[in-house]
């Protein structure tokens, strides 16, 4: 039982007491002890209060592509990170802390405590970034304690019904769609200023750079929350520095000494920066700074900074050496003891996370849900050095269809890396994975060897349960699906240049679709099916072309900068499970073509697309409504 269940058990006890009229054993109250109880009804109530506000409040700070080396307290020697080195000397420090290649794999890890290949989350599309509907989550985790739950900016593990931030436990969600501004699922023509977000299902407005938006809507949550006096949990994620790299001109100009590429990343950076100063002064002004974990880190290694600063390390984003895997971990929290610089040199991992934030705030751990994590509360607490045991973790980057066994991969303990299953580092001598030194240590290299056999078979039968968007559910009876989510062999339409673009199209080859949406329909019944060349927001028709948007500051041209090319669609075809269903033309001016067909309850694959003078294009947006 939880922190909170036990307080309220103690509040219903003592109101059945006041009720009845009637001591625990059954005997009359005089006027006088009744008095005397209500007066201990009281005390108990400002004591259940006064544990309320006691619950720590709990700040995750998570940055996208941003790197160990990309900071200046890590000892990169050009960049601006001014806050984020004042909160790293401030805090217990995780120096070989690890999360996946990729950014939707380290999420759902994050989130879950499980292992990443577990839980149906191992590329960034392609139907693979939709977190299972049976996992847990932090949101979740922690609104079942008792806390306020925020999420804003990325969230890249689904779009749709039950994958949602709203439908996973937060219950105020301010954030873009898919894994970036300006990505297939998110507003249209969205770029990185003055966009459209999903501010709790609805399409809102907002003036500004991304992040500073994302960190605002975090901060307004922070001071609605405070002045209920409820504990927080504000999850505020930052699709920045992930390319394409824009940021507010001032930023540009403090590298101009540097590429405009990295003086974008850098800029970036600078921009988160000085958001997380801004947010730790709130804490203050609010008076609940001593009070709240705050915790800064990355989603992977770096994107951009390598050629600048990668901390001696191989590899950046994407890869299987530390580079690609090692990121900052920093947690700061007075009142736990932790406002002074400690560093913890002992292996962590994402899957650890949940499990330590319950254990530190005295969470009640969710029932019948074993994580793949394991709490280090000891290694945060203790004073001296801890007796830890040894033990192996495992990260990969697959980035394909279905897993395959020892892609990419690296298996870590104290000191070691075996990599891909060949190579194997001691990481204390050679940081720089230079020196393959498996043929001197056979019996660790089996030992490593053994473990991930033993971890790949107990994951490889879960591969197969494709995550599926929901049709048919009565709270959702409306469905909109995007390219980001085709399931197929080849790199699917994930951003709005590609659609703009009618990639995945090729000159000289005639297309076939091969990509399609996974559906898991709920109930039977005769579903329409419209498909679309433009999203519905854009108002364009199908085989319309659009003018270049407009540019905004930075080192990259952004999605909507593309001019839209007309696609001459003659027909519509609604593919299901393999079998053309239904032809349709595509009329003059039509900005969709609606279907309707009887959808049987389980599991279909739904293939819709436009003949085109390549051949076939599939439809890259798609409205599925129960009739």
């Amino acid at each position: 039982m939880n922190i909170k269940n036990n307080l309220f058990f103690i509040s219903l006890f003592g109101l059945a007491i006041i009720f009845s009229g009637c001591t625990p054993s059954g005997t009359e109250v005089t006027s006088n002890e009744q008095e005397e109880i209500e007066a201990m009804s009281l005390v108990e109530k400002e004591k259940d209060n006064e544990n309320e506000k006691s619950l720590p409040n709990i700040v995750f700070v998570i940055t996208d592509d941003q790197g160990y080396g990309d900071l200046g307290c890590t000892g990169n020697p050009r960049i601006k990170t001014p806050h984020t080195d004042k909160l790293a000397n401030e805090s217990i420090w995780l120096t070989d802390y690890h999360v996946a290649p990729t950014c939707s794999p380290t999420r759902a890890a994050l989130m879950s405590g499980h292992w990443t290949n577990r839980t149906g989350v191992w590329h960034t599309i392609m139907g693979r970034s939709m977190l299972r509907a049976n996992e847990g989550t932090l949101g979740q985790f922690f609104k079942e304690n008792g806390y306020e739950t925020g999420m804003f900016g990325k969230w890249h593990l689904g779009d749709n019904y039950p994958y949602r931030p709203e439908d996973r436990g937060f219950t105020e969600v301010y954030r873009h769609g898919g894994g970036g501004v300006g990505q297939t699922p998110d507003v249209w023509d969205n770029a990185y200023f003055d966009g459209g977000y999903f501010h709790n299902g609805k399409i809102v407005k907002a003036k500004g750079f991304c992040t500073d938006v994302f960190f605002k809507e975090g901060n307004r949550f922070i001071r609605e929350s405070v002045k209920q006096k409820k504990p927080f949990f504000a999850y505020i994620s930052t699709n920045a520095p992930h390319g394409p790299l824009h940021a507010p001109q001032k930023y540009l100009e403090m590298y101009e000494s540097e590429s405009n590429r990295v003086a974008a990343f850098y800029g970036m950076i600078t921009n988160i920066d000085d958001n997380v100063g801004k947010t730790r002064a709130l804490l203050k002004e609010l008076g609940v700074h001593d009070n709240t974990i705050f915790i800064f880190t990355t989603d992977n290694g770096t994107a951009g900074g390598r050629q600048i600063f990668n901390a001696s390390m191989r590899g950046q984003k994407g890869s299987e050496y530390d580079g690609g895997h090692r990121v900052p971990f920093f947690m700061h929290w007075p009142n736990g003891g932790m406002d002074k610089l400690k560093k913890i040199d002992t292996i962590c991992h994402a899957i650890d996370v949940a499990p330590t934030l319950l254990d530190l705030t005295g969470g009640g751990m969710p029932k019948d849900y074993q994580f793949d994590g394991i709490s280090i509360r000891k290694l945060l607490d203790t004073k001296g050095r801890v007796d830890w045991p040894d033990r192996m973790l495992v990260t990969d980057s697959q980035r394909v269809r279905d897993p395959i066994k020892w892609k990419q991969s690296s298996v870590m303990s104290q000191g070691w890396r075996l990599v891909n299953g060949k190579e194997l580092y001691n990481i204390d001598k050679d940081p720089g994975q230079t020196k393959n030194v498996a043929g001197d240590h056979p019996a660790r290299l089996a030992e490593m060897i053994a473990f991930y056999d033993t971890w790949w078979a107990e994951l490889e039968p879960t591969f197969a349960e494709t995550t599926e968007l929901h049709v048919g559910h009565d709270d959702h009876p409306v469905v909109r699906l995007t390219s980001h989510d085709w399931i197929q062999e080849d790199l699917t339409p994930w951003n709005q240049g590609h659609t703009r673009s009618k990639y995945p199209l090729r000159p000289g080859k005639q297309a076939k679709h091969e990509g399609h949406w996974a559906l898991k329909v709920l109930k039977t019944g005769i579903y329409q099916v419209d498909v679309l060349r433009w999203p519905t927001e854009s108002g364009k028709a199908i085989n319309e072309a659009l003018p270049a948007g407009s540019q905004v500051p930075g080192a990259s041209k952004a999605f909507r900068a593309q001019v839209g090319k007309a696609i001459g669609a003659k027909s519509a075809t609604l593919r299901l499970n393999g079998k053309d269903l239904i032809t349709k033309p595509v009329t003059t001016g039509a900005k969709r073509v609606v279907f309707e067909t009887m959808l049987t309850k389980g599991k279909h694959k739904l293939s819709p697309f436009f003949s085109v003078p390549e051949g076939e294009l599939g439809c890259y947006y798609a409205i599925i409504t129960e009739k």
